[in-house]
């Protein structure tokens, strides 16, 4: 076998790798136990409020004013960043005409991007962009 393709030996020793993973084993054998003993017994009477439950206002508002923050700028960005330059490769539309029916063309596709559309602009996101916070 040549020199290159011969496996090369780890520089961490194996034993140092398994004190690593029962190390770890341990602090989430810990957390589970805290977890489990933080958890109220079978028969109490204490409510339970659960993460997702509507009632909960504090995880309503820290998910609505994330994403909001997220997904704003977002929604604003310009798609095409050489719109309504001479160098736009979006802008060369072609269409055709057949006898006395309407012209089509594929300016009607990407007109919306080369001209400066954002996400909440374009006609089939923007529907979807508006039903989203931000």
């Amino acid at each position: 076998m040549p020199s290159h393709a011969r496996p090369k030996p780890s520089r961490v020793p194996r034993s140092v790798l398994r004190a690593g993973l029962v190390i770890s084993a341990a602090g989430a054998a810990m957390a589970g136990g805290a977890a489990a003993s933080a958890a109220p017994a079978h028969g109490s009477t204490a409510p339970r409020v659960s993460v997702l439950d509507p009632k909960n206002t504090s995880l309503t508002a820290a998910l609505k004013y994330g994403s909001r923050g997220g997904l704003g700028p977002v929604k604003d960005i310009r798609l095409d960043p050489m719109n309504n330059t001479g160098v736009d490769p979006l802008a060369n539309a072609v269409g055709t005409r057949v006898a006395d029916f309407k012209p089509v063309s594929t300016a009607q596709v990407t007109g919306p991007v080369t001209n400066g559309g954002t996400l909440r602009t374009l006609p089939v996101t923007g529907q979807v962009m508006r039903t989203m916070p931000g």
